[in-house]
């Protein structure tokens, strides 16, 4: 009887109607989980999961995978419900602002601190995506709560406390940040992500954090099932810090010392009220906690714009944005990416962090009782040295070296991107344009699949080449010829060496001798058709993709808040260069999220190998960043070299195809004479499809699009100006702008 009950559920599930696919992300990201995981629990392709949540042409599951999918989705819906909360009074929303998320878990990140601090990671389910745009002048929202001790009035909501019975969605019903301003009279307010103001009652700094963390109801849910859920964050506005008693600016010494002093009365004010500050001290990004008291945490964190927390380098004006419009690109950034933790490069790596956290709680022992126990598949939570090759001059690993002894690349591993120039031809003289291609987010492209080392490295003497394995090797390349090489399964094609950069080294020039390599370097020498034989590598063999949730984050973010900026992954080429002029004045604001997100990939890689940061550091000396387990030059290094052999294989393809060569190549951007001004002019389309292997035009990570055009003469003149023949034009493609201080140095 049992079988037939069994068979009736089958036969009931095989028809019952599934949610929209919108809800059916949302289940999947409230509980952590990616689409790999879920297309691995299935037995179905990751394309196929991803199809099924679809919003513009969501695709039906058939058959047994229905059933087991829409099982699924019945058992994430009882563990995360859609919010039961009343909306917010229209008046409260600005036409065209985010929608409140009302159902879904907002994404935060994890907090990585000294012992004495709160726990150290802190992640995330993600959330939903803020789309649509601010108008330009955005009203003052409706005060939707007002907590205080007296009964509400009718018609007007109530902050409760956040208990920790509440379920996220419920915790964290007013995003993961607010911005907090006061006006003339001295009222201060918080404005939310959803275009929801909140009344705050706080008087003090203190009664601030105290009010944060028991009525704001902010927040964001973990990324992953062993985080934890990321403490809310505050950001002050010049009123704000006046109200507070902060100043609006930091003195010299204060800047320079990333802090105000131990003695100002707030800090005074903090430690009466029993708070504590993590070692770095109260400066634009602050963390202000009470030592946590089993798994429960009290931490907020503190973004002050007025001391340089928001570099313009990456988040352009936001700093002097209204506060409903910073709570937008904020709210849009974290509810995409996660609440940031500092700067981007900060935020990149913490990013790293909550998707894998190092720990994990174990099974229940005989008693019950769970326990810590390392995470596979993360780094763990101690730090491990490099190998030498990959240790960075004035590692204490190097202490023993001659004092101005310079190590050459038998001694030094040397990943870096591309920065090769070479004189144009008389050919290319007679063409008329200069055309810059850029590669979209290429160093996440090169994240993506990479196996990276997990843990320290063994040291092997001759070893054989194994392009599985990550490492350092110690081989000569020297003999790998570009004039001839492997571009298919039994295809060599003849190029002119010449007219092409080396891919094994930054500057383009052909290896001497032996020098060390990360593995992606030397198995494109192979693929190139050519033996190696490495005279010893440090090799590790616990190892894995580590940075794949990173780069599909990172990568969903991009997308997503590119296609609100009429830029969508399904463009024609045409179509696509069309949309990609002039889209960042479509919305200046997402377009600042934008560069938030690019900045988060190249500074999360650069802080795997962060260098000292004075604190009266001297060479042989440990420095703070290298008691992090995500000190890691190693897994840096193998990006940097995966992305760079990645752009030199569409070169070759490019090459072999054309005959057309570059002029120049800066990191992800690659430079060709045309006889037009477009990059279509060049690219080797036919029928609307580009070459296979080669260069194709899109707005996906890997992908290329126009960086910009300048003309052969004004090549020539700038190259004739400064007296330097290879000087490198992909530096100036963009706007033509030179200065007498930029030219290569």
């Amino acid at each position: 009887m049992s079988e037939l009950f069994d068979a009736v559920d089958a036969l009931v599930a095989s028809r019952s109607a599934l949610p929209a696919a919108a809800e059916r992300k949302r289940l999947r990201m409230a509980h952590g989980l990616t689409l790999d995981e879920v297309a691995a629990a299935l037995r179905v392709r990751r394309a196929t999961v991803s199809g099924w949540e679809s919003a513009k042409k969501p695709v039906e599951p058939r058959g047994p995978e229905r059933e087991a999918y829409a099982r699924l989705l019945n058992q994430l819906a009882e563990l995360y419900p859609p919010s039961e909360e009343p909306p917010v009074p229209e008046a409260a929303t600005p036409v065209g602002a985010p929608v409140p998320a009302q159902s879904e878990a907002l994404s935060a990140g994890p907090a990585v601190e000294t012992a004495a601090t709160p726990a150290t990671e802190s992640s995330q389910p993600s959330a939903p995506d803020l789309v649509a745009t601010v108008p330009d002048a955005v009203p003052r929202p409706t005060h939707a709560t007002r907590p205080s001790s007296k009964s509400p009035r009718p018609g007007e909501r109530r902050a409760v406390a956040v208990g920790a019975s509440m379920g996220a969605h419920e915790r964290f019903a007013h995003g993961p940040l607010a911005v907090v301003d006061a006006d003339a009279d001295g009222h201060v307010s918080a404005y939310c992500t959803a275009g929801l103001v909140l009344d705050v009652p706080a008087k003090s700094l203190p009664a601030l954090v105290d009010w944060t963390l028991r009525e704001a109801r902010l927040g964001q849910a973990r990324l992953s099932a062993p985080g934890k859920d990321a403490d809310p964050l505050l950001v002050l506005t010049d009123s704000a810090l006046k109200r507070y008693g902060l100043p609006t600016e930091l003195t010299e010494e204060e800047r320079l010392a990333g802090r105000i002093p131990e003695n100002h009365k707030v800090i005074k004010q903090l430690a009466r009220a029993e708070w504590k500050l993590t070692q770095r001290g109260f400066g634009a990004w602050a963390r202000i906690y009470r030592p946590a008291q089993g798994s429960e945490r009290a931490c907020v964190q503190l973004c002050i714009p007025s001391w340089h927390a928001l570099d313009a380098r990456h988040w352009g004006e936001a700093g002097r944005l209204a506060p409903a419009e910073l709570a937008r690109v904020l709210g849009v950034y974290a509810s995409r990416v996660m609440t940031p933790r500092g700067s981007t490069a900060v935020t990149g790596l913490e990013l790293m962090t909550a998707l894998h956290p190092p720990t994990r709680a174990s099974q229940p022992d005989a008693a019950g009782r769970r326990h810590s126990e390392h995470n596979p598949g993360s780094l763990g939570r101690d730090p491990v040295d490099p190998a030498p090759c990959e240790a960075p001059d004035g590692h204490p690993l190097l202490a023993d070296l001659p004092r101005f002894h310079v190590r050459g690349p038998g001694e030094k591993l040397f990943e870096e991107a591309y920065d090769w120039a070479r004189p144009m031809t008389d050919a290319e003289c007679t063409l008329r344009h200069l055309v810059g291609i850029d590669v979209n987010m290429a160093f996440a492209a090169g994240a993506n699949g990479l196996n990276v080392g997990l843990g320290a490295p063994t040291h092997v003497k001759a070893p054989v080449f194994d392009a599985k394995l990550p490492g350092s090797w110690l081989v000569d390349l020297s003999h790998v010829d570009l004039s001839r090489v492997k571009t298919g399964k039994d295809t060599w094609t003849e190029l002119d060496a010449d007219l092409l950069p080396s891919p094994f080294t930054p500057k383009g020039d052909r290896p001497t001798g032996p020098a060390w390599y990360a593995t992606p370097t030397v198995a494109y020498a192979v693929e190139l058709g050519y033996e190696v034989h490495p005279l010893e590598a440090y090799v590790r063999h616990d190892s894995g993709r580590y940075l794949d949730g990173w780069y599909q984050r990172l990568r969903e973010a991009y997308l997503a808040t590119m296609t609100d900026l009429g830029v969508s992954a399904d463009m024609a080429p045409a179509d696509f260069l069309r949309a990609m002029d002039g889209y960042k004045d479509r919305d200046p604001q997402l377009a600042i999220v934008v560069s938030a997100i690019k900045a988060t990939v190249k500074g999360g890689l650069g802080k795997l190998r962060e260098r000292p940061r004075g604190e009266g550091w001297k060479p042989g000396q440990p420095w703070r960043a290298l008691a992090r387990p995500t000190w890691r030059p190693d897994i840096r290094a193998a990006v940097i070299s995966r992305t760079r052999v990645n752009l030199h294989r569409k070169i070759v393809k490019h090459a072999a195809f054309t005959g057309h060569y570059p002029v120049a190549v800066l990191s992800d951007c690659v430079v060709y004479a045309s006889d037009g001004p477009s990059p279509l002019d060049f690219l080797p389309y036919r029928g609307g499809k580009p070459l296979p292997g080669g260069f194709k035009l899109g707005v996906n990570p890997g992908l290329v699009k126009h960086e910009g055009t300048q003309s052969v003469l004004w090549g020539e003149e700038v190259r004739d100006r400064f007296d330097v023949p290879d000087l490198n034009l992909a530096r100036y493609i963009k706007d033509g702008t030179v200065t007498d201080v930029d030219h290569g140095e």
